[in-house]
């Protein structure tokens, strides 16, 4: 049995904000007396099956739990789903069909277990209790807060100052997440810090119903390979867990040196004994931040594709980047409709459009040269070419451009 104190530095590590820390403590200890593990809960909204390093950072914390011994549960929002979750919106979410909300839990759930192991996760759906509850308990259940305490939520509070529509069902989306608490009789509820309100609407909503309250504990938002943005598809920083290998290694060895700490605290699952002695070894200047960056682009990539994987990925990069003196960071450039067809890309309008050459007849002067290269390969002609997500191009010896197709 891991100690206590073991536990806690693992739980907490690259943690934004635990609310119940010492109530955690107690939990821990009474756990081990009663020889039973505790219960961890993760709600996950259907509506957006994708999911990407910045998805995972929640359910690699919650693998760390499922490796101390605690038991993790997935809370599929099914019905939750039906309502749509208002954190951050300006408007009323358009709503689910029962259909779309069963596709897109199936697809998670075939995601959450290249993270979770399988066999140590519970996956439920909300509908289970929440479609049993009759009217007069629902009323009971939103007799328990108050329309103040709703209005105290900054997007409620943002759009009913500037007198925008709050349909009424939305305000039954953190009464039935916080529901989920009291039927599972959750230990502790992870989330991102958008959050919130919601898992803090669970602990109250759990005192209600005579229970200890849950433990809140929040994570940070995952920037992106840009450094700046939260990872989004939608903005093409994104580093996707289903990426070819090669791709995930090369995309994590993109990402600024001032984040690879944080990397390495939210997308790996390594000790944070060990992480700090990375943090020292990057303070003293007397590693190459590259050969840092190539640990943890290596630790992603064997997280999810293997170890021998990983190996392969790292002599790939290696035998494209080093040798070919090719630049670790490389800015993505998005090929739409307009250059990129069923029969390929329009390698001349690509690197126009991407400010390599100022015009047409320059771009296919640069190729018959054999200035242009796709991946270290030299271009011969000047036809339509076949380009995959993150392949590289390069022009001249310092102009790269990684291809992100649009759609893909």
């Amino acid at each position: 049995m891991t100690s206590i104190d073991e536990q806690l530095k693992i739980i907490t590590k690259g943690v934004e904000e635990i609310i119940g820390l010492e109530e955690l403590k107690k939990k821990l200890g009474e756990a081990e007396k009663q020889g039973r593990p505790l219960i961890a809960k993760l709600g996950l909204d259907p509506s957006a099956p994708d999911i990407h390093l910045g998805h995972a950072v929640v359910l690699r914390k919650l693998k760390q739990l499922q490796d101390l011994g605690h038991k993790a549960v997935i809370i599929i929002g099914d019905m939750t789903g039906m309502v749509g979750d208002p954190t951050g919106k300006s408007k009323t979410r358009k709503q689910l069909t029962p259909e779309q909300v069963a596709e897109n839990a199936e697809t998670y759930k075939k995601q959450i277990f290249r993270i979770l192991d399988e066999a140590k996760t519970q996956v439920l759906f909300n509908s289970q209790w929440l479609s049993k509850l009759e009217f007069a308990e629902v009323l009971n259940l939103a007799s328990k807060i108050t329309v103040a305490r709703m209005l105290e939520r900054e997007d409620f509070k943002r759009r009913f100052e500037s007198h925008e529509a709050i349909s009424l069902h939305e305000f039954f989306y953190p009464l039935m997440q916080a529901f989920d608490s009291v039927a599972l009789m959750a230990d502790i509820e992870f989330g991102g810090t958008d959050q919130k309100f919601n898992i803090l609407m669970g602990r109250s909503m759990q005192r209600e119903f005579g229970q200890d309250a849950q433990v809140a504990i929040f994570m940070p938002i995952l920037e992106g390979t840009d450094g700046r943005d939260k990872m989004s598809k939608s903005l093409n920083n994104y580093i996707g867990i289903d990426e070819k290998p090669e791709d995930m290694y090369g995309k994590v060895m993109s990402i600024p040196d001032n984040i690879v700490i944080k990397y390495f605290q939210l997308a790996t699952d390594i000790h944070p004994d060990e992480i700090e002695k990375i943090r020292q070894l990057l303070d003293s200047s007397s590693v190459n931040p590259r050969d840092i960056k190539m640990r943890l682009a290596g630790e992603i990539t064997s997280l999810y594709h293997g170890g021998d994987a990983a190996v392969k990925a790292e002599e790939h990069f290696v035998r494209l980047f080093q040798r070919k003196e090719v630049p670790e960071e490389i800015p993505n450039f998005v090929i739409g409709q307009d250059l990129h067809t069923e029969k390929g890309a329009d390698i001349v309008k690509v690197i126009v459009a991407c400010g390599a050459a100022s015009s047409s007849s320059e771009a296919r002067r640069l190729i018959s040269q054999g200035a242009v290269r796709i991946n270290g390969i030299k271009l011969q002609n000047a036809v339509n070419v076949i380009l995959k997500q993150g392949d590289i191009i390069g022009i001249g010896k310092r102009f790269f451009i990684r291809v992100s197709i649009k759609g893909k």
